[in-house]
């Protein structure tokens, strides 16, 4: 397939919103308020934004770049680029297995997301009481066919997003979603702050605690500003691929980063005033969603309402970063081995459906397989989020710091000489070169426990 022959994203609105429900995800809704909670609030806010800025953005940017360049799936960009030095389609190669194993366990928490909709619709998580909210947790979880339906209903509603194609698709459908989650977001804000003792929860957010401020905290940060972007697993790479010529992709990868931010600060609004108001712990871990949430809004008048709109917008989050995650094995597929879309997708499903079965059952019919400890759902995310991610944006960073160069960086990130930015380009690349690969291989060393070993206690 020809360059002028593939989809792509059609509008500056649609490659903005299409982005930014990459980056959006349950992350953003789950694991960065409970993250913001257990670091101490807003110091832990200011570091992340400084490492969202020295990591996050800058392997961001060189992803998306480096896919439009290309025009290609996350493999071939690579041959396309470096077409004499095969060996770094292993970028592409790694990219494609830990988007396969994050999206194997994705799915099933997305699933957990889904179903909540309707056991808050029903009532039937409607309890005060965070102990009885974990027992419907766990009994959700443990339950091998709920599970697994779940998993594939999630499966194939991607799916068949995925099958429409990049514009009609992910494109359309993240001009829906986005604008809807952002509102839900603020709806739920405004309900929080109107709870009584909700200015404690904003003190907590945004108070700077600079002594809770350790080098273990910094690490988190900084894990969590690469992880959070959907970097290092060949997702903006794909996207790239779609930009169209013109965009400015330094200023689009600030706005999706920045809206990204501002959607975690929106979650933890409208979720630390009420966990406050009602004698909740902030840093209630990764049960907060499932336990803590179903709790707090039980508590208030019309906290039904709300517990519903919040499952929705979890949903609504987990949907895009899904699209895009599996928008990387379909691409693969679909041009480098010449399967039609439908096809590419449906292979890309089945795959995923089986190779999810191990994971989500890790809480019945699988608990008792463990690899190094880890039962399949741990062992996924610890694969792919400590080892494959890391590495990748690594390699990435090499590959655009000593391989693809300053000159064509300078070409391609000014279009060709028609933007004005030769300065941010500049610093983009010693940041690349130097400073983000440094700090990503130690994120990496301290999730592997090297550090740990080496008696570095963080």
């Amino acid at each position: 397939m020809s360059a002028g022959q593939r989809d792509g994203f059609t509008s500056t609105f649609g490659v903005l919103v299409a982005t930014l429900g990459s980056a959006v995800g349950l992350g953003n809704i789950w694991k960065f308020p409970y993250l913001t909670g257990e670091n101490g609030g807003a110091g832990f806010l200011l570091v992340y934004l400084l490492a969202t800025l020295l990591v996050g953005l800058p392997v961001m940017i060189s992803e998306i770049m480096l896919g439009r360049a290309a025009r290609a799936d996350a493999v071939s960009t690579f041959a396309t680029l470096a077409p004499k030095r095969p060996a770094w389609q292993a970028i592409g190669f790694m990219g494609l297995v830990s988007a396969i194993l994050i999206l194997a366990f994705y799915t099933g928490v997305a699933g957990w997301v889904f179903a909540y909709i309707f056991k808050a619709i029903s009532g039937g998580i409607a309890t005060t009481d965070p102990k009885v909210a974990g027992a419907a947790f766990g009994a959700l979880v443990s339950n091998p066919l709920q599970v697994l339906l779940w998993q594939w209903f999630v499966l194939a509603f991607t799916g068949g997003i995925i099958i429409m194609g990049v514009s009609k698709g992910i494109e359309a459908v993240a001009k829906k979603l986005m604008p809807i989650l952002f509102l839900l977001l603020v709806l739920l804000c405004v309900r929080s702050l109107t709870l009584p003792g909700a200015m404690e929860g904003l003190k907590f957010l945004f108070a700077p605690d600079f002594s809770k401020i350790t080098s273990g905290v910094v690490l988190t940060a900084l894990g969590l500003a690469f992880f959070k972007l959907s970097i290092g697993i060949g997702t903006m790479l794909t996207y790239g691929s779609y930009f169209r010529p013109e965009q400015n992709i330094p200023a689009t990868a600030l706005r999706v980063m920045l809206a990204d931010l501002t959607v975690s600060m929106l979650a933890g609004m409208a979720i630390f005033p009420a966990v406050f108001s009602f004698g909740f712990a902030p840093a209630g871990g990764p049960s907060l969603v499932f336990m803590t949430i179903p709790a707090v809004f039980a508590s208030m008048p019309g906290g039904q309402i709300f517990m519903v709109l919040f499952f929705v917008l979890a949903a609504i989050a987990a949907t895009g970063a899904m699209l895009s995650i599996l928008e990387v094995p379909v691409a693969v597929l679909n041009e480098r081995f010449g399967l039609s879309r439908r096809n590419a997708t449906l292979l890309s499903v089945g795959v995923l459906a089986l190779a999810g079965a191990p994971a989500i059952l890790s809480e019945s019919l699988t608990a008792g397989w463990q690899l190094f400890g880890m039962n399949p759902f741990a062992l996924f995310d610890y694969l792919s989020s400590n080892v494959l991610m890391p590495l990748g944006g690594i390699l990435m960073c090499l590959f655009v710091g000593w391989v693809y160069g300053l000159p064509q960086l300078e070409a391609e990130l000014s279009n060709r000489g028609r933007l004005a930015n030769g300065w941010l380009v500049r610093i983009l690349f010693v940041l690349v070169r130097y400073v983000s690969p440094l700090l990503v291989l130690v994120v990496m060393l301290n999730g592997l426990g090297v550090l740990a070993l080496l008696g570095l206690k963080f």
